[in-house]
């Protein structure tokens, strides 16, 4: 039986790399993506992408976009109250799984399987146990192109900002970093790749914008192409 999924999606490298397994599995038909935004801000949540953006990528990858809407700074139980909702409906609609593209953190997949049970639903993690660096050059193979868009300045320079993934930045990325960025070190935004209609256009502005605890790059949408 074909299960009909949504997938969790930030737009970043993993969530891509899960969607991509899953539409490449005969037993799965994705029906559509689910990502958080900050409410006032028209920002996704963590990442800080643009909203625009993160319809225009929906967009090329042909698929729906479901959008839980957070306060900045939501209480658990105000998170918690969103994301249910935001379940209950897939569940409404049909659908038996939700798809992460967590890889090794065990007490983040526990709270989302909890979550997503307690909601009738159950969670699938094709990216789960594998190793980081494995993970990372099958997605660059792929020929997916992705941007850094997010970093933790206190463990990754400034200068790694709008970087794009590759071999050669990977081999600089600092010794403590893990190469996915799994521990928070970094998030990313993809703008090309198999999946892709054709590629997202984008530029980098040269503004920046410093968070509590990460410092942002600001992609906005071309006007050239």
């Amino acid at each position: 039986m074909v299960k009909k999924v949504w997938v969790s999606h930030s737009g970043g490298k993993d969530s891509m790399l899960a969607l991509h397994r899953m539409m490449n599995r005969s037993d799965i038909e994705v029906v559509g993506l689910l990502t958080t935004v900050t409410e006032g801000f028209e920002r996704s949540t963590t990442h800080g992408i643009r909203e625009e953006l993160v319809d225009l990528q929906a967009e090329l990858l042909g698929l729906p976009m479901h959008k839980v809407f957070l306060p900045k700074d939501p209480s658990n139980e105000n998170y918690n109250l969103r994301i249910f909702d935001a379940y209950y409906t897939a569940r409404d609609e049909g659908i038996s799984h939700i798809v992460f593209g967590d890889i090794l953190l065990k007490d983040v997949r526990d709270y989302r399987e909890k979550q997503v049970q307690e909601s009738g639903l159950e969670a699938i993690f094709p990216l789960w146990g594998e190793s980081t660096d494995d993970l990372i050059h099958a997605f660059m193979d792929l020929g997916y192109e992705t941007i850094i868009t997010t970093i933790d300045p206190k463990i990754v320079p400034l200068s790694f900002l709008g970087g794009k993934i590759t071999a050669d930045l990977l081999e600089s990325l600092p010794e403590n970093v893990d190469v996915c960025g799994e521990n928070g070190e970094f998030h990313t935004f993809v703008v090309d790749g198999p999946l892709f209609e054709r590629p997202l256009p984008y530029e980098i502005s040269e503004h920046t914008h410093e968070g509590p605890y990460y410092t942002y790059i600001d992609l906005v949408r071309s006007e050239t192409t």
